[in-house]
């Protein structure tokens, strides 16, 4: 069964389509911003312009903006191609590719947050989550460590703590999703922010649809 990765989460765009855990098409390009003009070319440069059974997408946490970007994305083709739509985590995402490549038996992911804040969440070697993911300041995220190795594109806010941490930048790489168990793929297509919104309404309250 096909399966279209779509991964805009972070910095990265990023689009993959799979044949279990066969490479037939990706597209990987550090964007930064602009995940709506770059998505869609990237989806159409794929073989048979990405068509597949099913639609695989990151629901975060990460970019307010591009997790949207990315499962509006997802939700319109499924619809469009009347197949399945579902979610993994980005952090997740980056322990698998971590894992493939590096004999660690743990591992914590730190991504870029906002807001001079770090996504951070341990991982053991078999993707089993060793803690709930949080946003924290470098410096809390940094007591976390609990001498796991450092992992992600937030890493840099620690280094600014301690310099002797080596910097290992990564992020979300759809075409690395086949490293994800079926278990870590079943999350409903929906954000998962990780923070509070920065839009609010007069009052304080948060906008429908930007509940984390």
């Amino acid at each position: 069964m096909r399966t279209l990765v779509i991964d805009t989460a972070t910095a990265a765009c990023s689009v993959a389509l799979l044949d279990g855990d066969r490479i037939i098409g990706r597209a990987h390009d550090v964007v930064g911003r602009g995940h709506a003009e770059k998505l869609v070319p990237m989806i159409a440069m794929l073989p048979d312009g990405g068509r597949a059974e099913r639609i695989l997408v990151d629901c975060g946490p990460g970019s307010f903006t591009g997790i949207r970007v990315g499962i509006a994305a997802a939700r319109g083709l499924a619809l469009g191609w009347d197949v399945t739509a579902s979610g993994y985590s980005s952090l997740a995402l980056v322990a698998a590719a971590f894992f493939a490549r590096h004999g660690d038996d743990h591992v914590s992911i730190v991504l870029e947050g906002g807001h001079g804040e770090v996504f951070v969440q341990p991982f053991a070697r078999d993707l089993t989550a060793l803690a709930p993911f949080a946003s924290m300041k470098p410096d809390a995220a940094l007591a976390s460590l609990e001498g796991r190795r450092a992992v992600g594109n937030g890493v840099r806010w620690l280094t600014a703590l301690d310099a002797a941490m080596p910097v290992i930048d990564a992020l979300p790489d759809a075409g690395e999703a086949w490293r994800l168990p079926s278990a870590l793929t079943d999350l409903p297509p929906r954000p998962v922010y990780g923070r509070a919104p920065d839009a609010k309404l007069p009052g304080g309250i948060t906008p429908p649809g930007l509940a984390a």
